[in-house]
């Protein structure tokens, strides 16, 4: 098999292959010393996750007596070097005085543990694991697909495979039992992996969050683009006072920056939401003590936040390059422009309008005054969360529509007043709201969902923040030093 077919069938299955170093490190982490040790390698690839645990205890003073591998790999091309990989581990082992044995199963890692979860089967057939280690494959999984209901049968809801073998994992812990695994940092927020989170954290206790925050550099030959995680968790309901959180572009290494954090303020027990929240230096510290000096939440403004009702790609048969006499405004992304929507854009490539028709009434919005904020930023963008004012006053139509790459906010369905609004898009558009919201969204989605996560001003500081806005919108530095003025 070529090198470009071998690179397409990792994609194919969302294997991306661990580096030895990467390995090394999230061995490291692995605390206890078990006599037996009872190692689960779910998408094991060619070993080498167990293979750094194993050459780390064998070269340790205090070595377990027993270490027994059982490993999950559904890729047959790569059993061969996953068995020669438990050859060497062996041999090593021998040398180390530790009794070694490896269970090797080319398998779907979901079917193969199910059964043995649903039916309580586990305690019968093996004692549970007390340590696992895995880089899981990363792809979506749909609603309708053989993974998603097997997981279901399990009591698992989730959206992607990563944190359906996360869970998995979890379940075959025994108690005090060690888990370390690299994934993305998506499940951190967000409504999709919200029932990830909340079973997952209410079984395991973080220890150890390690942020890799280059998109490439820890796989640089998969061209893995999301930021990733490192995780280190115990099986125990009790958690522990102090988190510690490090970061670093690449692989980690002894000048990686590592900081103790309360527990608390990884994980809010007032979420709901149950975000995980990573402040990795006094930047970022002094944006969240600055962000969370403001305790309001959005209904308590009388605001919600939706999502634009036009799904393009749906409506394509009604949209218009330009407005016509039977349409309406629609508003895209690209339409946002130093702080106010700039329509129409003369040629644009996305259309202006939308005709005004049966099938397209129900997508229509009043005109009014509202706050958008993008749904989708590239990551060369520097700001995270980009808000913008929608001014009738500006753009003459009774209707308007705003394109599903945008949220706005509104007034439970109506218009927002000019000077909240501005205080509002003033607010969000600060440096320390970004670098807030940055702590515990690491891709380039903003959600709905974490917008309303987010603590806000009162109605008389926001009021006060927009009497101090023109009709531009003034600098970086300028604003936010407006912003600031609120908690001074």
């Amino acid at each position: 098999m070529s090198l470009i077919a071998a690179s397409e069938k990792r994609q194919q299955l969302g294997q991306f292959l661990t580096s030895e170093p990467l390995a090394t490190f999230m061995a490291s982490l692995v605390q206890r010393t078990p006599r037996d040790l009872r190692l689960l390698d779910a998408g094991a690839g060619a070993g080498a996750l167990s293979a750094a645990l194993v050459r780390k205890f064998c070269r340790a003073k205090r070595r377990p007596q027993r270490i027994a591998v059982t490993a999950y790999e559904l890729d047959a091309a790569m059993i061969p070097a996953l068995e020669q990989t438990y050859a060497e581990c062996e041999a090593e082992c021998l040398r180390a005085g530790i009794e070694f044995r490896a269970e090797v199963a080319n398998a779907n890692f979901i079917e193969a543990v199910l059964p043995l979860i649903r039916g309580d089967l586990f305690a019968a057939q093996q004692k549970p694991f007390n340590a696992a280690i895995l880089n899981p494959p990363y792809r979506k999984i749909q609603g309708d697909s053989a993974e998603r209901l097997l997981l279901r049968s399990a009591g698992i809801e989730t959206s992607n495979l990563y944190t359906g073998f996360l869970a998995l994992a979890a379940r075959l812990l025994a108690d005090e039992g060690e888990l370390v695994a690299i994934t993305p940092r998506s499940f951190c927020n967000g409504p999709y992996f919200k029932a990830f989170r909340e079973q997952f954290l209410s079984q395991m206790s973080l220890r150890r969050l390690h942020l890799l925050d280059s998109r490439s550099k820890a796989f640089r030959e998969d061209a893995v683009l999301q930021e990733n995680i490192i995780i280190h968790a115990v099986k125990s309901a009790v958690k522990p006072e102090k988190v510690s959180v490090s970061i670093s572009p690449g692989v980690p290494d002894e000048n990686s920056l590592t900081r103790e954090r309360a527990y608390t303020d990884i994980i809010s027990p007032d979420d709901p939401e149950q975000f995980i929240h990573l402040v990795t230096d006094d930047v970022q510290e002094t944006a969240r003590q600055s962000v969370q000096q403001f305790s309001t939440a959005l209904p308590s403004l009388g605001l919600e936040v939706s999502t634009g009702r036009v799904v393009d790609f749906r409506a394509r048969d009604y949209l218009l390059p330009e407005a016509q006499e039977a349409s309406f405004p629609l508003i895209y992304p690209c339409h946002l422009h130093k702080g106010f929507v700039r329509w129409p854009l003369a040629n644009s490539r996305k259309p202006n309008a939308i005709q005004n028709v049966e099938r397209t009434r129900d997508l229509l919005v009043e005109a009014g005054i509202y706050v958008l904020v993008k749904r989708f930023t590239s990551k060369e963008e520097r700001r995270r969360i980009v808000a913008c004012i929608y001014d009738p006053a500006r753009i003459r139509s009774e209707k308007i529509r705003f394109e599903n790459h945008l949220n706005y906010f509104h007034a439970r369905g109506k218009a927002l007043p000019m000077r909240l609004a501005k205080g509002l898009a003033a607010y969000l558009n600060s440096t320390a709201v970004d670098s807030y919201f940055r702590q515990f969204n690491g891709h380039t989605q903003v959600n709905a969902t974490d917008l309303r996560n987010l603590p806000y001003p009162s109605r008389q500081q926001l009021d006060d923040l927009g009497a101090k806005i023109g009709e531009v919108f003034p600098e970086q530095t300028a604003l936010d030093e407006l912003t600031a003025e609120l908690t001074s």
